[in-house]
């Protein structure tokens, strides 16, 4: 795999990178430090991706005919460059989680891009990484520093405005994160009032507007500050896509819950692909090709059912 230059913030990437320098799976462009909680202490508390598992699955996707990729522009470029350009986070405990043991990225997101790296190119290790956040989704495609970004990427009328998506590859719904045992929080319905962090450049904030509006909004960078904030006091609630929400919860037991139903519109990811890009159809394809296989399906239950508790492997949705 073609390793990139590392310009990040923190000690703990600047190591993973430089292993991964010697031979591991994916290398980071850009990083952002997580505040505060030691994720190798929250790690140590959760429930273990099953790395055997979610190896071979990946190892196991399909490869595109020469014919579909040379009839793809977009396809057709990643294939002459020889690597797919992910844009993606590596904190992302149950999409996309840098394990520092052998500097993999593992989880829902990261095995849909490395099967996408095989479909496309013969190899699931084929790929290079950019971390981004909320405020970056849109400028990595723009400025053509990735060729996708898999990052639990909500599908909003304003971003199809500079760019496309291909999917929805999955679905969520928003909900609020307490301290454990908060008992004045029930739910959005009693937000009024309440300091509430989400995260700015999210589908938060106008979400927040319309179901919470006596709330007094805080936006921070991401989730790791957003969390230290709940933690620290500063604020008394976080709203964000449930599904991330289960990441906090998995990694720290008894330290926070979910407080009330879930609720605001039906959240679709999708995967963000430069404006009006062929790619859209291209891996609408691939996704298509996936979920009929079952792999789809196989994917959820290593990375989020077996470390949840969910039993039921929810249909994946319709793409558009």
């Amino acid at each position: 795999m073609k390793i990139r230059k590392l310009t990040g913030l923190i000690l703990a990437l600047i190591l993973i990178v430089s292993l991964a320098a010697c031979g591991g799976s994916g290398s980071s462009e850009n990083t952002s430090a997580p505040s505060g909680d030691s994720a190798a202490s929250e790690e140590s508390q959760a429930v273990a991706l099953d790395k055997d598992a979610f190896d071979s699955l990946v190892a196991s996707g399909p490869v595109a005919d020469d014919a579909a990729i040379e009839a793809n522009k977009w396809a057709s470029k990643v294939k002459k460059s020889g690597i797919l350009r992910v844009g993606t986070t590596p904190t992302s405990f149950l999409f996309s989680q840098m394990d520092e043991t052998d500097e993999s990225i593992r989880g829902f997101d990261a095995g849909l891009y490395q099967m996408l790296a095989k479909y496309i190119l013969g190899d699931e290790s084929k790929w290079e990484f950019t971390q981004v956040d909320s405020s970056t989704r849109e400028s990595v495609l723009q400025n053509d520093q990735v060729d996708a970004v898999f990052a639990t990427y909500s599908i909003t009328p304003d971003r199809q405005k500079v760019i496309s998506f291909a999917g929805p590859y999955y679905t969520s719904r928003q909900a609020v994160l307490v301290k454990a045992g908060n008992k004045d929080i029930t739910g959005v319905d009693s937000l009024a009032g309440k300091n509430v962090a989400t995260q700015s450049g999210s589908t938060g904030p106008d979400i927040l507007a319309e179901y919470a509006p006596d709330a007094v909004i805080q936006e921070f960078e991401n989730d790791s500050e957003a969390r230290m904030a709940l933690e620290q006091g500063r604020v008394d609630a976080y709203v964000t896509d449930y599904t991330l929400l289960l990441n906090a919860i998995v990694k720290n037991p008894n330290k926070y819950e979910i407080a009330g139903d879930v609720f605001g519109p039906e959240d679709n990811y999708g995967i963000g692909l430069p404006l009006d890009s062929d790619g859209v159809a291209f891996v609408n394809d691939f996704l298509k090709e996936i979920e009929e296989k079952g792999l789809w399906g196989q994917l959820w239950k290593v990375s989020l059912g077996d470390r949840t508790g969910i039993d039921t492997v929810p249909d994946a949705p319709v793409i558009k």
